[in-house]
């Protein structure tokens, strides 16, 4: 198997002098997805909770609705390929879109499609003390990003603490590798909210919706076409959030006043 961080040597410059260190830095792999024997497409990812991420990408991507349709799931002795077999035939999407994830995300959903899910009757609120709160776990939870910086962090909560977390280097790969492990270990939080460290674009949006997560939190900025996308399902999306502040882009009504 691949190991998610390696060592590395480097140079520093500082102040007109030289220092050689020794470091960790993020592992950056190709690993294709095989489903019912076909290979499909090719993840650039961190290699952890590879399967979970095979599992949370078909999800995502409206492809499967529960493990019951997954007969196997394995990742193969090398670590380069994912193995996903179904219990049922599925037709490979005839086109894949490039996302905007920075290490080159695809998706076949419609994003710009008539969404097929509402947040605007879910009436659930929350404190603006409780979402920084939840800013402060989410980067708490951030074991990898502490011994080699360089990777997003997404999470997701009960609206008190953190039920699970994941990293990646790519930010839409730890929305997949979350719903993955929701699925594989059964997972289904009444209150769904999810907290990350990417910048939120149409597809990370696309995925919250799906996840079922009426409030989505990162710390730093929204995409103006996921603003609209959020505004049209109903879900408050909120950027920026830092541990006394952030800022809130659609439907307030969920955060308290």
């Amino acid at each position: 198997m691949i190991a998610p961080q390696k060592s590395i040597n480097y140079q520093q410059y500082e102040f007109q002098k030289w220092k050689s260190f020794e470091a960790e830095t993020i592992v950056e792999t190709p690993v294709s997805l095989t489903v019912n024997g076909e290979v499909w497409i090719t993840f650039m990812c961190t290699p952890i909770s590879l399967e979970a991420l095979a599992v949370g990408f078909l999800y995502n991507e409206g492809l499967i609705e529960n493990m019951d349709e997954v007969s196997d799931v394995r990742v193969c002795e090398h670590g380069d390929n994912i193995d996903v077999w179904l219990n049922r035939t599925v037709e490979q999407p005839t086109s894949w879109r490039r996302t905007s994830g920075c290490t080159g995300g695809v998706t076949a959903v419609d994003l710009l499609a008539k969404p097929n899910v509402n947040f605007g009757e879910n009436r659930f609120k929350i404190q603006p003390d409780a979402i920084c709160g939840l800013v402060e776990l989410l980067f708490e939870s951030q074991s990898l990003y502490k011994e080699t910086g360089g990777v997003h962090t997404s999470a997701l909560s009960d609206g008190e603490k953190i039920v699970i977390s994941a990293e990646d280097i790519g930010r839409h790969n730890t929305l997949d590798k979350i719903a993955g492990l929701c699925l594989m270990q059964d997972i289904k939080p009444e209150v769904r909210i999810l907290i990350t460290t990417g910048r939120i674009s149409s597809e990370m949006l696309q995925k919250a919706a799906r996840m079922n997560a009426p409030i989505l939190i990162s710390r730093t900025s929204p995409s103006s076409l996921s603003i609209e996308m959020a505004e049209r399902y109903g879900i408050t999306l909120i950027g920026y959030a830092r541990k006394h502040r952030f800022n809130v882009y659609s439907n307030s009504h969920r955060v308290e006043s």
